[in-house]
């Protein structure tokens, strides 16, 4: 079994999906295992930014998501409790191919990536990669798999391992890559919502003195709430205590009262989070390659997660394709690479993660700082927070910067000067120096 692939992808959410896409694009054998038998419906993953579909166009995968109906959303806004705009990030200030960002299911967005793959991907769910292959040398060279049949497990041996399997990655910690990880001192609670009285044409994030109630459209009329709660708030909750308690949390926000009767009809439909931050030390080891949130994980408030994950992907890709060579063996695909060899593999890892670890810490602490305006309750934090909020929303070149930030077309830190502007200490001379799309 060892010749059959190249490249074993150790979890098929959007991270391992993307990373079979781009790998299979440059001619590499893949086998995606997941630990699920079946894609389970979540409420996350559901924002595409533009960095992430400029990844998608490539693959002509966002428009499969369009022919399936994914909306177009064309702002993210932060708004008061009354429903005005504080702060508006307006994607139709960015160039026109980038200028939306695409909401659509999880599911309808695994599904897109699973229908691109071609004949050199093979996918085996309800698989579990147990543990990573280690030669002499301490180099990763396969993994582990449990078919959970009571049949044992078996080795595989490939030249790159790619880790997709979560925040609590078991092959990221066999490789001894540590991260920072830290729990924000909240949850969050998601309801569907159909038939809801109220309109959301954009990604909407609302200030209470409850922390944050983020509202945004999917296909078909219906609507996703994201509702903050502390610990404390839900224990012991049964599903008429969900409804009430969303119907309560919704009835609180004045822009929000035409959501408080489709609540508790979609109190079955409820998720509940728990929130971290995370970001691994390093993104590979020899053989090994982190994608997803074994490498990177925020808070859904910034709609990062996925986004990164695809272009982390996309960025693995590229960097081995430009270290293998094609082969002209006559049994191979015309114009693919050769069954790649460990050195060119670690080349490319070394370069993989030069590139994606500053961009991931960068995007890391924009989604953190994003996040905490909105859903920190200790008085310092509302404090600043709001303040930040209303600053910012006032200051077009510091938008415009955040935008570009948020929507993954490239950083563009923020000075410790422009912190000083963010929230009010100093005065912008440049806040209406907007540079041209």
């Amino acid at each position: 079994m060892s010749g059959d692939h190249d490249v074993v992808v150790c979890g098929a959410g959007a991270g391992g999906l993307a990373a079979a896409r781009a790998l299979d694009a440059i001619g590499l054998r893949v086998l995606v295992v997941d630990k699920q038998r079946a894609q389970r419906p979540v409420a996350k993953g559901e924002v595409l930014q533009p960095g992430a579909l400029r990844v998608l166009r490539r693959w002509g995968t966002d428009r499969l998501l369009t022919r399936d109906g994914a909306l177009r959303l064309g702002r993210l806004v932060v708004r008061g409790a009354d429903g005005d705009p504080v702060m508006t990030l307006d994607y139709g200030q960015l160039p026109a191919a980038d200028n939306a960002l695409l909401a659509h299911d999880h599911t309808a967005i695994l599904d897109a990536l699973t229908a691109g793959l071609g004949p050199g991907v093979e996918i085996r769910r309800g698989v579990r990669a147990t543990e990573a292959l280690l030669d002499g040398s301490g180099r990763v060279v396969g993994v582990r798999l449990d078919e959970g049949d009571g049949g044992g497990g078996h080795d595989v041996h490939v030249p790159l391992v790619v880790a997709a399997d979560g925040i609590g990655s078991r092959l990221r910690r066999a490789a001894g890559i540590e991260g920072r990880r830290s729990d924000y001192p909240h949850r969050l609670v998601s309801f569907e919502l159909t038939g809801a009285d109220h309109d959301s044409e954009d990604f909407s994030a609302y200030l209470t003195g409850r922390g944050l109630r983020l509202v945004y459209p999917l296909p078909g009329g219906r609507q996703r709430l994201y509702l903050q709660a502390q610990p404390g708030e839900l224990r012991g909750l049964d599903e008429d205590g969900f409804a009430r308690w969303g119907e309560q949390a919704v009835r609180e926000v004045p822009a929000l009262e035409g959501l408080s009767e489709a609540v508790p009809k979609a109190a079955a439909t409820r998720q509940l989070f728990p929130v971290a931050r995370f970001l691994a030390e390093r993104l590979a080891v020899p053989g090994l390659a982190l994608v997803g949130e074994s490498a990177y994980a925020v808070h859904p408030m910034a709609a990062q997660g996925m986004n990164s994950a695809i272009t982390s992907a996309a960025s693995l890709a590229e960097q081995l394709a430009a270290r293998l060579t094609p082969s002209a063996a006559p049994t191979a695909r015309p114009g693919t690479p050769q069954p790649p060899a460990p050195e060119a593999v670690d080349a490319a890892l070394r370069a993989y993660e030069e590139e994606r670890l500053p961009v991931l810490a960068h995007t890391a602490r924009t989604s953190d700082n994003a996040a905490r305006m909105v859903t920190d309750l200790s008085w310092p934090g509302r404090l600043l927070g709001r303040r930040a909020v209303r600053c910012t929303g006032a200051n077009p070149r510091l938008l415009h910067a955040i935008t570009y930030n948020m929507a993954g077309l490239g950083p563009r830190p923020l000075t410790p000067l422009d912190r000083l502007h963010q929230i009010g200490l100093l005065p912008d001379p440049r806040a209406h120096r907007v540079p041209s799309v």
